[in-house]
């Protein structure tokens, strides 16, 4: 690990950061479509020109050239609520490390570094869903299994 540079990814990083975006995805669904590639290669780019440094921070460990590793912050203001005072949550998104780079605690580094800036701008909370393979990590930084009064629900509007 000692080879790496930690740091938030820049405009600069957009190719990078698609690139892992599809690594990501590729391991997350086991396949992506042709279709599904076409569209993500259209929206990306403009996402990320759009939102990078703004309301997504994107944590990186890097390796001479290449991003080896992500952990993106997605900050979202909302109406203030109890549990909410100031609106401000972020939600976790995209911890992927490059397989050859795995067990050497690098997403852990990139999850303290954004803890950190979370707690820096006054968040009230950080939120995720964890998949399997990440889930002892978030526990051991804390983060707890939510027990709510309301069902999450979903509409997919793609499908009407």
């Amino acid at each position: 690990m000692s080879s790496l540079v930690f740091g938030i990814a820049e405009k600069d990083d957009i190719p990078e950061l698609i690139r892992l975006r599809f690594a990501y995805m590729t391991a997350d669904y086991g396949s992506i479509s042709e279709s599904e590639r076409q569209a993500m290669e259209e929206q990306l780019p403009g996402y990320f020109e759009r939102r990078l440094g703004k309301d997504l921070i994107v944590f990186i460990a890097r390796s001479k050239d290449r991003i080896v590793a992500t952990a993106y912050l997605l900050i979202i203001e909302k109406p203030a609520n109890p549990s909410l005072p100031n609106g401000l949550e972020g939600e976790v998104l995209n911890v992927f490390t490059e397989e050859e780079y795995r067990g050497q605690g690098i997403s852990t580094r990139l999850l303290e570094e954004l803890i950190k800036y979370a707690e820096e701008k006054h968040l009230c909370r950080i939120e995720l869903k964890a998949t399997e393979e990440g889930y002892y990590l978030y526990k051991k930084l804390g983060f707890e299994e939510k027990n709510e009064k309301y069902t999450d629900m979903r509409l997919k509007l793609s499908d009407r």
